[in-house]
């Protein structure tokens, strides 16, 4: 069987075929259709090179917007309340009413028990892996480690770096699982994520119920005694669907991080909340205006009482807490909030998209269970398989040599391949062997598909090939060989700059190990 050509060779087969079949001047090509060639080829160029610039500008506005933000504040810090203010509460009502905060007193103890036996369990197997994520450009390895459990076939994407999920074992799930244990994990995680869509619809409900009355106090922070409200007469069918939408996670983010072992922490920058477990962020790729429940469990730690110390400024540095602030706003204080072993905290409506939040380290090592409603319309394995069977409809037979011929070869066709042959390779296969064998440590799920997937990028390769012959072939129009690389050559140039990434990160990756592995474990001699 014919081998697949390799990037190298199949980029200079592509330079090739566009110097041989534009460039050339024995091709006989009329003056007036080799400029309007030469013109198409330069727009293809100049829009990419167009929209690179305004990405960049983007990001380079949104760095100048917050250096702007740091010299506004030159060597002050903003205000920031902790629950020993007097003020902490009535701001909490006032600036973040959709912010709401579950005591571990207030969820049963059955779930407390089974949810920090489920966490120590993956932590116990090896489960929790920490990315490699790249932001503007380079590539970061996160403080925090982190599984997706979820939806069978359902990915999740933060920092360019997709994740797949552990399945949890849902009705119809044929899901195995590499041990018992790990089975049971995931039972049980699915069991709270059931658990907090309840909370939430319910919390949403006492968030319209509130707004609808024109209610300013309603308390944010709910004890086990706090009285629950019903939806009542004043909510319709569309309401009651639109918050279960709103609350049905179909995933959850495990993380794990023991300060301890991360000297290297960052500071918080604005108010001086001390060590920053997370960044300030919003939460990537979420359904608009959708709900994220958080349970967290410190691991055993210092005596808790240290909050309420009168002499202590500012937040207790050994307990963990996740902090809030509205947007760009430094007028408005910021919130520390503690949080306790077990202790819940729901971001309801737009509360995501106006704030911005971070994790503030404690001394304990912290799990949490982040559930959210992932944007998946773009992200299943159903999804990429009916991509990848579009693409392939454009094959008319293959050979026994893997060489196939096409169906069609309309530039709306050939385009819409391509496109699709750069999405599983770069947002699928790529993203998934980046990250080594880390889904093997629970299950072997996602074998059969990703095999199934190179075996369909494999035929887009031919696929393309075949393209290029066509374009090669004698006896073709020059004004149809012109329309086919007009509608290959965007996605072919996007395909070799991001191989170039790709093995540059992976090259990266490697070296990183390779330090990791001789610090800690020095050559001999």
């Amino acid at each position: 069987m014919k081998r697949t050509p390799t990037a190298e060779e199949r980029e200079r087969e592509a330079k090739f075929h566009y110097q041989t079949v534009v460039s050339k001047p024995h091709r006989r090509v009329p003056p007036r259709q080799k400029q309007k060639m030469t013109r198409t080829m330069n727009q293809i160029f100049h829009d990419r090179l167009v929209r690179n610039k305004i990405i960049s500008l983007f990001l380079l506005l949104l760095k100048i917007k917050k250096l702007r933000l740091l010299e506004e504040l030159e060597d002050t810090w903003l205000p920031y309340l902790t629950p020993k203010d007097d003020e902490f509460y009535q701001q909490w009502q006032l600036k973040y009413p959709k912010l709401i905060l579950r005591e571990a007193a207030s969820v049963p103890e059955l779930l407390h028990k089974e949810v920090q036996q489920a966490f120590l369990t993956l932590h116990k197997h090896g489960c929790l892996f920490r990315d490699l994520v790249r932001i503007q450009g380079k590539d970061l390895l996160t403080p925090v480690s982190r599984i997706l459990i979820g939806n069978p076939g359902c990915t999740y994407k933060y920092l360019n770096t997709r994740l797949f999920t552990v399945p949890w074992p849902v009705k119809g799930s044929d899901a195995k699982y590499n041990e018992a244990e790990i089975a049971a994990a995931c039972q049980t995680f699915l069991k709270l994520n059931s658990y907090l869509q309840v909370e939430t619809i319910q919390a949403l409900e006492e968030l319209a119920a509130k707004e609808k009355a024109n209610i300013d106090a309603v308390p944010v922070c709910i004890g086990p005694d706090f009285p629950r409200v019903g939806m009542g007469s004043s909510f319709d069918g569309h309401d009651e669907i639109d918050m279960k939408n709103r609350a049905a996670y179909n995933v959850t983010l495990l993380n794990f991080m023991d300060p301890q072992k991360m000297p290297y922490l960052k500071e918080e920058p604005y108010f001086g909340m001390g060590k920053m477990a997370v960044s300030w962020h919003h939460d990537e790729n979420l359904v608009d205006r959708s709900a994220v429940a958080v349970y967290s469990y410190s691991c055993e730690g210092p005596e808790e009482e240290s909050e309420d110390d009168p002499q202590l400024e500012g937040r207790d540095p050994d307990i963990w807490h996740v902090g809030f602030k509205i947007s760009w706003d430094i007028e408005t204080p910021g919130l520390a909030i503690p949080l306790h072993q077990g202790d819940c905290y729901f971001m309801l409506d737009d509360l995501n998209a106006t704030h911005q939040h971070c994790v503030l380290a404690g001394l304990p090592p912290r799990f949490s269970s982040t559930h959210r409603v992932a944007e998946c319309s773009t992200g299943t394995l159903e999804y990429i398989l009916q991509r990848c069977q579009v693409a392939l409809q454009n094959v008319r037979e293959e050979a026994d040599n893997g060489e196939i011929s096409l169906k069609s070869l309309e530039s709306v066709v050939l385009k819409q391949g391509e496109e699709i042959h750069n999405e599983v390779e770069f947002e699928w296969l790529r993203q998934f062997w980046f990250q080594g064998s880390r889904y093997k440590k629970c299950t072997d799920w996602w074998c059969q598909p990703m095999s199934q997937l190179e075996e369909m990028w494999r035929k887009m390769e031919w696929l393309t090939s075949a393209v290029l012959r066509e374009v090669r072939r004698e006896g073709v129009p020059m004004e149809q060989k012109n329309e086919m690389l007009t509608s290959i050559l965007a996605s072919i140039t996007t395909r070799q700059n991001l191989r170039r990434e790709w093995h540059a990160r992976v090259f990266n990756l490697v070296e990183r190990a390779s330090r990791y592995h001789w610090k800690s474990k020095p050559p001999l001699g």
